[in-house]
């Protein structure tokens, strides 16, 4: 991708998320998307193909981040930025605590399930990633398919338990919390 199509991209997701935090997924439209990033909706269409697709790749983005800064590849410029952690789970819960480009706006929308089925989808990757690190923690008796599911179930549950209780936590302890019942 160049720098312009970069820049283009960019600017459509920083509309996407500021239309977030005023409005749920559901009631935002791609004429409002691409009126605040100052785009065409023929350039808007030839990055994504739907607002949805949009939300797919904003989620793409936020792991692809995670699995560039988890590996200490830098070369690659995201939406999200941060120093990272040594722990993918917790710098994940580092950018809903600070509810970079409004994540929680996502989580807290009408249509919250497509962004969990996007967000689901990707967390599985990046478990599938992780599981030399927890094997440890795995019990023989368990099938890994079910291993897998486990461990998201217990991270998007533990994330939707944590915001609803106001995220007194940190997130070095709802990651702790975390790790204890997988």
């Amino acid at each position: 991708m160049d720098r312009r199509q970069r820049k283009t991209r960019e600017a459509i997701f920083h509309a996407f998320t500021e239309l977030l935090s005023k409005k749920d997924f559901n009631h935002i439209t791609v004429g409002e998307i691409i009126a605040r990033a100052d785009v065409g909706r023929a350039t808007f269409y030839a990055h994504f193909e739907t607002k949805e697709f949009l939300l797919k790749e904003f989620c793409r983005e936020l792991f692809c981040h995670v699995f560039d800064t988890a590996s200490r590849e830098h070369d690659h410029r995201h939406i999200f930025s941060c120093e990272g952690t040594d722990s993918v789970f917790l710098h994940l819960y580092q950018h809903f605590q600070k509810n970079d480009n409004n994540l929680l706006s996502l989580l807290s929308s009408q249509n919250n399930e497509l962004f969990l089925q996007y967000f689901r989808s990707n967390l599985d990757m990046l478990i599938e990633s992780q599981l030399p690190y927890l094997q440890s923690r795995k019990r023989d008796i368990l099938p890994d398919s079910y291993w897998r599911n486990h461990i998201a179930s217990s991270f998007v549950e533990t994330l939707k338990w944590w915001i609803a209780n106001g995220m007194t936590e940190s997130p070095e302890t709802i990651t702790e919390y975390f790790l204890q019942v997988i």
